[in-house]
């Protein structure tokens, strides 16, 4: 069988990208925190799933105030990670294992320590004054108009030197840089230049629809809710989501930054973004404007599979609103990643079914189209952590306790040896707890073992390389019944059938069309026999069926 491969420049299409949450990865001096040395002797093991690429969240100098979030300098490695020289040793050895590593970008906002932002809060005359979101009070002293932090709170927090407000869209300590000034711009860009002469393949864009904002400061108005809405911006209990923010993010003037971005990045070979769109009900034109054109970024991923519905409706209803609106974008399907609940834990009804749940969410994700990302841990069918209040690192979740925890549960360390302390994350104590439940998923209690979750990865996404058509081919979806997720995948002369009974039940169906070879799905018990396919509960299917192009001949 071919191995499904696409042109060196284009490689992110279809690739599969394996997210690394420095600080929960490996540590290697015992202070309890991963670091890049850490990553790098973990990096055999990433390599070892078949994925093609990873993504590193901030690793940059940074007073941490929000896990890195909150960068005070763009082009450095904060001590508590390790120096430039580890990171060039992560890189260089990354590529010898044919693995393209993607970093953060985190360029909406600074930290409050970042040398620009103590500058500018100087004075109102300085050099870079104009740098950050600064307004003038209304004539009561109360901030320039309704906006929200989605971390609580008014987006503006008042600065008794300049006598002003500055705006952040989450922590205090995280202002908003004014994009609408080309200096700024350029600094901007001269960061990511820097590191894409350092050799890094590509960018994940935090936040990539909140570099500018409304120059009149118009307050947002109320949100109308939207039943079908398959994305939301903030929990129900953040009054964030209260608003239609059509002011505070995703301005116009946005894409002709991206523009600017895309074409640095041309100026380097086979480099790629990602973007995080997180826009309400608009993320889907958002991703659209954004990719569209092939002139801006080369893909987003929004937040619709990151919520807690897991059923064939729903994700048909989300491929088809982005097949419809984003005409010629790509998109970046996840199930999971360091700001929501994993995934088994949300989709799982109990932890006799989390297994079965991890395998089939990996099956399903790895034939749909476009490029997917894993979340460190998923591998193992990690459930999420149960933290106390006394233990949250995450100001988001110790800001809405009890009604949100935060963040904290799907970032505790990842476990690779059940007997070891701490799994074998650290010798140290680690920054969140590593609980018995997770340590007794750890790598090397599954390694080599058939059946597990973590060999069921690898067979999967060798599955997903070893097929042409699950790289970039055609997708069509078949009408059964609601209760089944049903397409084709189809390239090259070969048309693929997937089959998906995501409920807890039996399920049957006959295809219309013949299936000439059934192609054995790893960890399923599907079964075709005179012409109908069965399947159990939480049950997948594949067969090879005659392409469209052969049937018209």
């Amino acid at each position: 069988m071919a191995i499904a491969s696409s042109s060196a420049a284009d490689w992110w299409r279809g690739a599969v990208i394996y997210q690394v949450y420095p600080r929960s990865f490996q540590d290697t001096n015992g202070d309890g925190i991963g670091d890049l040395r850490g990553v790098t002797g973990r990096l055999p093991h990433i390599a070892s799933l078949g994925v093609d690429a990873i993504w590193l969240s901030p690793f940059f100098r940074s007073p941490q105030a929000d896990m890195g979030y909150d960068v005070s300098d763009y082009c450095d490695v904060d001590p508590m990670f390790g120096t430039l020289a580890d990171f060039d040793a992560m890189l260089a050895e990354a590529h010898r294992l044919g693995l393209k590593v993607i970093i953060d970008q985190v360029i909406s906002h600074s930290s409050d320590r970042h040398p620009w932002f103590v500058e500018s809060r100087s004075s109102r005359t300085n050099a870079k004054a104009d740098w950050y979101v600064w307004a003038d009070p209304k004539p009561d002293g109360t901030a320039p108009n309704n906006w929200l932090s989605i971390f609580g709170g008014p987006a503006w927090e008042w600065d008794g030197v300049r006598r002003q407000y500055y705006m952040h869209n989450f922590l205090s300590s995280q202002p908003d840089l004014n994009f609408h000034n080309p200096e700024v711009q350029e600094a901007v860009l001269s960061t990511v230049r820097f590191w894409l002469d350092r050799g890094v393949d590509g960018f994940r864009l935090d936040t990539a629809n909140y570099y500018f904002h409304d120059r009149h400061l118009r307050d947002n108005p109320p949100l109308v809710p939207d039943p079908d809405a398959t994305s939301h911006d903030a929990p129900d209990v953040n009054p964030y989501g209260m608003q239609n923010h059509l002011y505070d993010k995703t301005q116009p003037e946005n894409v002709g930054f991206l523009r600017r971005l895309r074409a640095m990045l041309d100026e380097y070979s086979a480099r790629a973004t990602v973007g995080e769109v997180g826009d309400g009900a608009r993320s889907l034109s958002t991703v659209a404007a954004y990719t569209g054109g092939r002139d801006k970024l080369h893909m987003c991923y929004t937040f619709d599979f990151l919520g807690p519905e897991f059923t064939a409706g729903h994700i048909r209803r989300c491929v088809e609103k982005f097949r419809a609106v984003v005409a010629d974008g790509w998109v970046c399907w996840a199930f999971s990643n360091h700001d929501v609940i994993r995934h088994v834990s949300r989709f799982a009804r109990n932890g006799a079914e989390r297994e079965r749940v991890a395998k089939l969410a990996i099956s399903l994700l790895a034939a749909l189209r476009g490029s997917i990302c894993l979340y460190q841990g998923e591998e193992l069918g990690l459930p999420e952590a149960d933290l106390a209040f006394e233990e949250l690192r995450d100001p988001y979740g110790i800001r809405f306790w009890p009604a949100f925890k935060g963040r904290d549960g799907c970032r505790t360390p990842m476990v690779w040896e059940q007997e070891l302390p701490h799994a074998g994350f650290s010798l140290g104590t680690p920054w969140l707890p590593v609980r018995d439940e997770q340590r007794l998923l750890a790598v090397d209690a599954q390694e080599g073992v058939p059946g597990s979750v973590l060999e069921h990865y690898r067979q999967t996404l060798d599955f997903r390389r070893t097929h042409v058509p699950l790289l970039d081919g055609d997708m069509t979806f078949l009408n059964f019944n609601q209760d089944i997720l049903a397409f084709t995948r189809e390239k090259d002369g070969e048309r693929l059938l997937f089959v998906f009974n995501l409920t807890r039940e039996s399920q049957s169906v006959h295809p219309l069309e013949g299936v000439s070879e059934v192609l054995p799905m790893p960890g399923f018990a599907a079964t075709f026999d005179n012409g109908e396919i069965r399947l159990d509960a939480l049950d997948a299917f594949c067969g090879r069926i005659a392409c469209r192009s052969a049937e018209s001949a």
